[in-house]
């Protein structure tokens, strides 16, 4: 490991940062243009009720909810004011306390039925600035379809699950008490590249490039420490792998919402699984 020590930076974003401004409308309106869609996608039947997620946010806002990244699906086959979209959101006053993260809500929704109001519990880690997303098994997660009047649902599912970010804490500090071997860090990583990879027939890569740390804090056989890096390796991609024809290439990074909250959740049952 030490030998790639020389390749690893110091992240300069801390804890504090997490709690900066949160995104303004006009960068929610350039990033994703569904929030402000005037109407439900044509194809939906008179049972589905539009409500749209500029709504919703100005009502999660009123419960102290506050959206600090967003993005939506890009795709010619989707209309943009329809497609599916993410919102992670904080509270404005957290009183749930990690060392190096923040719990986060996750806000999922759509204007073409393909998928319905989603809510479920996330955390944000400032050393790296990346997203987690917990899996159904460990959290609820919320589901609310586009049938009614649905808002105060939606916010009272919000509140619900924000009650919970003390469990989130305890699945955190277990893993931060869970020192690895080796062998079960491997372990780890290689069924992450599993997940990640379910069709691959060929040695492509070896799962051993996953546990390769990108910034000083992350050296180390802890359970969170592990899980991290393989998480960051396998939503950024970048590392080399050869494909099905031979060539050298670099895994890319997961883009795509519903890709991105599988890997996640996945690769936390397996961290969690591990836990002490």
């Amino acid at each position: 490991m030490n030998t790639n020590l020389t390749t690893i930076s110091r992240s300069q974003p801390s804890y504090s940062t997490a709690f900066e401004q949160a995104l303004s409308p006009e960068v929610i309106r350039s990033r994703v243009p569904a929030v402000y869609a005037p109407g439900a996608h044509e194809r939906m039947s008179r049972a589905y009720t539009f409500i749209s997620t500029e709504r919703v946010l100005d009502a999660l806002g009123q419960a102290g909810f506050l959206p600090v990244e967003a993005r939506q699906t890009v795709s010619r086959a989707v209309s943009p004011l329809h497609a599916r979209h993410l919102f992670r959101l904080r509270r404005r006053l957290e009183t749930v306390q990690l060392r190096e993260a923040v719990p986060e809500l996750w806000f999922l929704n759509s204007h073409d039925g393909t998928s319905a109001y989603q809510l479920r519990v996330g955390l944000y880690r400032a050393v790296c600035t990346n997203g987690l997303v917990v899996s159904a098994g460990t959290f609820p997660v919320w589901r609310i379809a586009h049938r009614g009047e649905v808002l105060d649902d939606v916010v009272r599912a919000a509140l619900e699950i924000s009650e919970r970010f003390t469990v989130l804490a305890t699945a955190v500090e277990r893993m931060e008490r869970t020192m690895l071997s080796e062998g079960e860090r491997l372990g780890f990583a290689t069924e992450a590249y599993a997940l990640r990879f379910p069709q691959d027939r060929h040695v492509a890569m070896e799962p051993g490039q996953l546990l390769v740390p990108r910034r000083v804090e992350d050296v180390g056989n802890d359970l969170w420490r592990t899980f991290n890096v393989v998480q960051e390796a396998v939503i950024r991609g970048g590392l080399v792998r050869r494909s099905a024809a031979g060539r050298l290439g670099r895994t890319r990074r997961i883009t795509a919402i519903r890709e991105d909250v599988r890997l996640n959740a996945g690769l936390w049952d397996l961290a969690l699984a591990r836990a002490a």
